[in-house]
C-alpha cells in the first residue's frame, strides 16, 4: 500500500521478475532472476504464477472464454475448456464467455483477469489494483473468491491495493513511501 508514484507497482514486477533491479538480487525459490534472460524467466512464472494487471492485458481479438484458456493450452492442463468455464463462473462471468474484452464493462474485464490469474492454480499470485475497476458490489464478490481461492489453495498472494478492505484479507501489509518500506516488515 502507498500514495500513488510510492513504487508499489515496480515493487510488484521487480518480484515477478517482469523487470530487473540495477541493484541487489532477487530470487525466486533458490533461482537468481538476474542471471535468468527473459525466456528463462517466463518458464519460471509459467504455471506457477497468476497475475492481474492494472490494466487487464486481455487479448482483444480472443473472448474472455480464450483469454482464460489461454494460460491453460500453454501449460497444457487437462480439461482446460471446463476449468476455464468454471473460472469464468466463478467470478459471475458465466453467462459472458463468448463476449470480447471490447463487448465488456471495466469491472467485467477485470474479472476476466482474475479468472485467467487463477486458471493454473497458481503458487504466487501478483495483483496490481484488483478490486480497482470494480463498482462495490463485485468487489465484495472478488474480494470473497480470493479469500476463498487462499482457503483452499494456499498460495502466496501479493496486492498491490489503495482498497482497505481489500488489504484486510491479508496477513501482512506493507507501506512504501517514496520508493521505500515506511513500515509494515
Amino acid at each position: 500500500m502507498g500514495v500513488s508514484g510510492s513504487g508499489k507497482t515496480t515493487l510488484l514486477t521487480l518480484l515477478a521478475g517482469l523487470d530487473l533491479p540495477t541493484k541487489g538480487k532477487i530470487y525466486w525459490g533458490k533461482e537468481h532472476l538476474n542471471e535468468l534472460n527473459e525466456n528463462e524467466r517466463a518458464k519460471l512464472r509459467l504455471g506457477s504464477a497468476g497475475f492481474i494487471f492494472q490494466n487487464f492485458e486481455l487479448l482483444p481479438s480472443y473472448t474472455a472464454l480464450e483469454n482464460v484458456l489461454l494460460p491453460l493450452e500453454l501449460t497444457r492442463t487437462e480439461n482446460a475448456l471446463e476449468i476455464a468455464k468454471q473460472c469464468l463462473k466463478e467470478v459471475g462471468l458465466g453467462k459472458r464467455l463468448s463476449h470480447y474484452p471490447k463487448q465488456l464493462s471495466g469491472g467485467e474485464q477485470q474479472r476476466v483477469a482474475i479468472a485467467r490469474a487463477f486458471a493454473t492454480q497458481p503458487k504466487v499470485f501478483f495483483a496490481d489494483e484488483p478490486t480497482a475497476s470494480l463498482d462495490q458490489n463485485t468487489s465484495k464478490l472478488v474480494i470473497e473468491f480470493l479469500t476463498e481461492y487462499h482457503r483452499q489453495y494456499k498460495p502466496t498472494m501479493i496486492f498491490v491495493t489503495h482498497d482497505e478492505e481489500l488489504s484486510e484479507i491479508c496477513h501482512r501489509r506493507i507501506y512504501l513511501r517514496g520508493g521505500k518500506i515506511a513500515r509494515g516488515l
